[in-house]
């Protein structure tokens, strides 16, 4: 309950809250497209290029045995998603292979919100975490749509959705901020830290602030999505971060590193995911796909879910 409310009174999670709450009141408060846009990119950007700077200072032998972890991670939960919800919810093929894609990459933003958490508790993890990220965000996505593919009942886009999601905004800038990163290492870092480290948190809450806006705007859509994508939104990030914890610790990261690990896990994409199901599964409902993400799922990771993997992660290493 310590870590809990150390969560909960944090400047981005209150800055969350806010959102949710204007948009509960019907409050004016929003921020404009263009803002909205330029703090994404500057957010993933930024994570990209620390992320890189620390992979730049790590060993091969240190990175590649968490990095099949990560992989193995990436391919299988979206596989065992696409499952349950045929075989217990009783969807379709289009909305499974949709919200297993969603399930089974990444959120970047809860990812970043973790990381802040352990550097407010002062909790040592790998630098180059953040490298995870980019081999978490395509595979899920990919193993979805492939899914899909094969079974013959859903239409096709160009390329089957596969280059927009390896073109997509966000996987361009963590990548290229990654590669950035890796080749000027901590020195070139350090030469734009002033843009790009220190007033990285204000920027965090800013657009915190504008995702609770989006995500109480989703609240309503629930009614629709029935009990079982509600119990599946919180089930699923449980099981997900606990395995992701577990894996990261048997692979040979730190507590911090596995915590990260189980955090991205359990988190659910709303950048790459959506771009790319729009494009190859048409037939799919965008309300069964994006209001368990933005209206369950990433809220319970970002007020409940980065405490509680914490704790795991601090018990399973004891």
């Amino acid at each position: 309950m310590e870590l809990v409310q150390s969560n909960l009174l944090t400047p981005m999670v209150l800055a969350f809250a806010l959102g949710v709450v204007a948009a509960r009141i019907r409050s004016d408060l929003k921020l404009p497209d263009e803002v909205y846009a330029g703090l994404s990119i500057y957010l993933i950007f930024a994570i990209g290029l620390k992320g890189g700077a620390a992979l730049a200072q790590s060993s091969l032998l240190e990175v590649a045995v968490p990095a099949v972890a990560a992989l193995a991670l990436g391919s299988g939960t979206p596989l065992w998603c696409f499952l349950l919800l045929r075989r217990l919810g009783g969807f379709g093929v289009a909305d499974s292979a949709a919200i297993a894609a969603h399930y089974g990459s990444i959120s970047i933003v809860t990812f970043i919100a973790g990381v802040s958490y352990l550097d407010a508790l002062g909790a040592s993890y790998e630098g180059f975490m953040p490298a995870f990220a980019a081999l978490l965000e395509i595979p899920g996505i990919v193993v979805a749509l492939v899914l899909a593919k094969r079974s013959g009942d859903v239409s096709q886009g160009p390329d089957g959705g596969l280059r927009e999601t390896l073109t997509g905004r966000s996987v361009v800038l963590l990548a290229g901020g990654l590669l950035i990163g890796l080749l000027s290492g901590p020195a070139g870092l350090e030469k734009v830290a002033p843009f790009f480290v220190d007033p990285f948190q204000g920027a965090l809450c800013l657009f915190l602030l504008e995702m609770g806006r989006v995500a109480a705007g989703r609240l309503q859509d629930l009614r629709t999505s029935g009990p079982f994508l509600f119990g599946f939104s919180i089930a699923v990030p449980i099981v997900h971060g606990i395995l992701g914890v577990v894996l990261g610790s048997w692979s040979g990261l730190s507590e911090g590193g596995a915590f990260a690990l189980g955090l991205l896990a359990a988190s659910a994409s709303y950048i790459a995911a959506p771009a790319a199901v729009r494009l190859s599964i048409p037939e799919a409902n965008p309300s069964l796909y994006l209001t368990p993400v933005l209206g369950v799922t990433f809220p319970f990771n970002l007020i409940v879910g980065i405490p509680l993997f914490h704790a795991f992660a601090r018990w399973w290493h004891a």
